[in-house]
């Protein structure tokens, strides 16, 4: 992240700049209180000093308040937007970065400013045990940078944080699914086992979703699921312990591992295997 970051900040700083672009009239003698590419320099020296982020990002964002409309205000912004990130005030940066994909869709530069956006809800993920709605957005973000952007560099480290953020969206689904368990709330469990297996069956946490379906529908008496369950997490997941935990248990009820071609588990996995 911040060997992509000193990239851009090393070609701001290299890229000579265009016209303003002003909407200002001129005839109104506007003259904003510091020169923007004063502003832009010091924002820039503050950042190189890697300990003042903050006031980096307020020097940056003087730059679009005394120079709305000009192409030192676009770009401040998005250095704006980065110095938040690495202040680790990401509600700042995330507001800084829509901005500039609202204000510039169509530059360059909105490919790393959406994926500053899924980076700062990335980085805010908490433990498994806590509301995962930061998870979510991370994923929708990111998916975003891989969508509109699939050929930068962003959209590999984007793909990458989705795989984590997912597991992290899995692992809640089976911490709530193993509660409901412990209460014996087996049809609420089944539910939240149904969402690791339908929705985020390539994550880690689909081998043990099997099994605790196994577990869950044996519980309840149906032994045609538990056995698709099992049958369905060793034709995937052949060398998994999950699986042997699943063969046993099918085995101890009097049953086999056989898949119901009809049954939502065999459908949800349908060419997979």
């Amino acid at each position: 992240m911040r060997a992509l970051a000193g990239a851009l900040a090393l070609a701001f700083i290299a890229a000579p700049l265009t016209g303003c672009g002003s909407l200002i009239n001129k005839e109104e003698d506007y003259v904003p209180d510091d020169p923007a590419d004063k502003l832009y320099n010091e924002g820039l020296y503050l950042l190189n000093k890697k300990e003042n982020y903050e006031d980096a990002a307020k020097k940056f964002d003087e730059v679009e308040r005394q120079n709305p409309y000009s192409d030192w205000a676009r770009k401040a912004l998005l250095m704006s937007a980065y110095s938040y990130y690495q202040a680790q005030k990401y509600d700042d940066c995330i507001n800084a970065a829509k901005r500039y994909v609202t204000l510039h869709p169509g530059s360059s530069d909105a490919a790393y400013a959406q994926y500053l956006i899924g980076a700062s809800y990335f980085d805010q993920i908490p433990d498994v045990m806590r509301d995962q709605a930061r998870a979510d957005k991370a994923v929708n973000a990111l998916e975003e940078v891989v969508r509109k952007y699939p050929e930068t560099e962003y959209a590999v480290s984007a793909k990458k944080k989705i795989d984590i953020a997912r597991d992290q969206l899995a692992g809640k689904e089976m911490e709530i699914g193993r509660f409901y368990m412990k209460r014996h709330d087996f049809t609420g469990a089944i539910n939240r086992f149904k969402v690791v297996v339908t929705q985020y069956q390539t994550t880690r946490e689909v081998e043990e979703a099997l099994e605790r379906l196994t577990e869950s529908y044996l519980s309840l008496g149906i032994l045609d699921e538990a056995q698709t369950a099992a049958a369905v997490l060793g034709h995937n997941f052949p060398d998994s312990p999950w699986y042997k935990d699943a063969y046993k248990l099918v085995k101890s009820a009097g049953g086999e591992p056989t898949e119901n071609k009809d049954s939502w588990i065999s459908r949800a996995f349908k060419g997979l295997g």
